[in-house]
């Protein structure tokens, strides 16, 4: 049997998407970030980790993969998230009465904050 252990992102400057995604997740660093590599882990120690390597390749408008982040706190916690550098996004693809707002990190990376408690 396998698991998900880390998901993986590219990002244009590693340091700036590390701040964002650590103060956005509660993740800390694994070892020390280096230039072009971090992997940040839950703080708690169990769960899965985010890596963040060193990538030109342009991103995605409309990502095959992307991150999706569960709360009861919709509002507060996009509030939150624009707050840490993060940016809506103007996503045409909405259905009628979604339960998910798509953001954007400081990188351009979209992920959806999804409404636990919408139906």
């Amino acid at each position: 049997m396998v698991r998900i252990g880390t998901v993986v992102m590219g990002a244009s400057d590693v340091r700036r998407a590390a701040q964002f995604w650590k103060a956005a997740l509660g993740l800390v660093e694994r070892e020390p970030a280096e230039e072009d590599w971090v992997v940040l882990v839950p703080a708690g120690g169990s769960g899965v980790g985010l890596a963040l390597g060193r990538s030109d390749t342009p991103v995605q408008e409309v990502p095959r993969v992307h991150l999706d982040l569960y709360t009861e706190e919709q509002d507060a916690e996009v509030d939150r998230l624009i707050a840490l550098g993060a940016v809506r996004v103007d996503w045409e693809l909405y259905p009628d009465d979604p339960d998910f707002v798509v953001l954007a990190d400081p990188e351009g990376n979209r992920f959806c904050v999804i409404d636990t408690t919408h139906g």
